[in-house]
């Protein structure tokens, strides 16, 4: 498999404050975590380039954009968005970089110069609406990428996999209703962003978490969920919202998964885009605020997006992957 690595130096410019969980560290422990393990040298690593005004109003209108252009501050300034978000002067020129990684991500799978692609970036984008930025998020990097799948590749199926701690409200917000778009997303619930808990779309398909919900748990209510209305969607093309904040390290929530679940989810993922999207996944960072616990857990999504096995800390034992799809 040829994983395509897309991210830029950039990013670390976007700065919420020296307290903010949504930190450049983020990025620093994903590579340094990837480099140790030697995984970062397999994949073909290529830099993000900025989205367009065009590819951005295909989901967030013209006067959205503009809202938020007058809202970047002076230099050594910052503006208050809402109480989780925060803006500094470079933070839309990074968010644009975010959303178009996701762009070149999706050219590079249908010119087959990938099979797939993760895309290490940030600001996140999933808790972006149409018309306004939160949680940490300014555009919504993930819609941005079906829209522009849709608009240029003229496609009929995409599938949309979040598996954040937090749910998806930016995505659904976007896309509701939409049949072209089948959106699947995994949460604690009740939790926040507190609005589209139990949307009424019927595109969507919900799998709240209780905290404290463990390995098994997750995996059945994965596969018993999102697998049917998978195979009935037959997608295109797979996009995955890709949040590590659901890891039992993370301080933001209480799901408990450990590293190996993302391995799991990240393969159950590729069987869908293997059986129906000709291998087409990108992959796009969402959450994940413990550092080493997002490095551990980003470099086992690449690990299966590559196709590599997956070895248990401290044990020459690979784990297994049995393809739910054989179920079907």
């Amino acid at each position: 498999m040829i994983t395509s690595f897309i991210t830029h130096p950039h990013c670390v410019l976007h700065n919420m404050g020296p307290e903010h969980p949504e930190s450049p560290k983020r990025l620093d422990a994903i590579l340094a975590r990837m480099a140790l393990e030697g995984i970062l040298q397999q994949t073909m690593q290529s830099e993000a380039k900025p989205a367009s005004d065009e590819q951005l109003i295909l989901v967030h209108p013209q006067r959205h954009l503009r809202s938020l252009d007058k809202c970047v501050p002076e230099q050594g300034g910052l503006t208050n968005l809402d109480n989780d978000t925060f803006m500094n002067p470079e933070s839309l020129n990074v968010a644009r970089l975010a959303s178009g990684s996701v762009v070149r991500g999706i050219d590079q799978v249908f010119r087959q110069q990938a099979d797939n692609v993760f895309c290490a970036v940030r600001p996140p984008g999933h808790h972006a609406e149409a018309t306004e930025a939160m949680g940490f998020c300014f555009y919504n990097n993930v819609a941005v990428g079906a829209a522009h799948a849709r608009a240029k590749y003229g496609l009929k199926r995409i599938a949309i996999l979040d598996f954040d701690v937090h749910q998806c409200n930016g995505t659904i917000d976007i896309f509701a209703n939409d049949p072209d778009i089948l959106i699947c997303t995994s949460y604690q619930y009740p939790f926040y962003p507190w609005r589209y808990l139990r949307p009424e779309a019927s595109n969507v398909v919900c799998t709240p978490l209780d905290a404290g919900c463990d390995s098994r748990t997750f995996r059945r209510v994965i596969e018993r969920d999102w697998l049917p209305a998978l195979q009935a969607h037959r997608p295109e093309l797979i996009l995955v919202s890709a949040g590590f904040d659901a890891h039992r390290e993370d301080p933001m929530a209480d799901v408990c998964l450990e590293d190996d679940d993302y391995y799991w989810i990240t393969n159950l993922a590729m069987d869908v885009a293997r059986g129906y999207a000709n291998h087409r996944l990108v992959s796009v960072l969402e959450g994940g605020y413990n550092p080493e616990a997002l490095g551990r857990c980003a470099t086992a999504h690449v690990k299966a997006l590559l196709g590599l096995p997956y070895h248990e800390k401290n044990s020459e034992d690979a784990c297994r992957y049995d393809s739910p799809m054989a179920k079907e």
